[in-house]
């Protein structure tokens, strides 16, 4: 599976989430890479549904509150990752 990676679209974000846009990308995407990890490790049969919300929680416990409380992922697209997760499980 490919490590999942956060874009984030410049048309949504003001003058200073722009200006920091590089980094703010790198750290969503790092959280959301150790989420997927943490999530798959110890993954024990739960459904796809189950399986998004636990990546999304995971990856905002890994980011300062400010950002986490504003962190929020497309739900398809973390909803493939979990799906990814469920299918390499079985």
């Amino acid at each position: 599976m490919a490590e999942p990676h956060v874009t984030l679209d410049p048309r949504t974000l003001n003058p200073v989430e722009e200006k920091l846009r590089g980094p703010l990308e790198d750290q969503l995407s790092s959280a959301l890479q150790a989420a997927t990890v943490k999530v798959r490790e110890r993954y024990a049969g739960e459904s796809v549904e189950q399986v998004t919300s636990m990546l999304l929680e995971q990856a905002r416990a890994g980011l300062h509150p400010d950002i986490a409380a504003g962190f929020h992922p497309d739900h398809e697209q973390l909803r493939h990752v979990a799906e990814v997760i469920v299918t390499q499980s079985r």
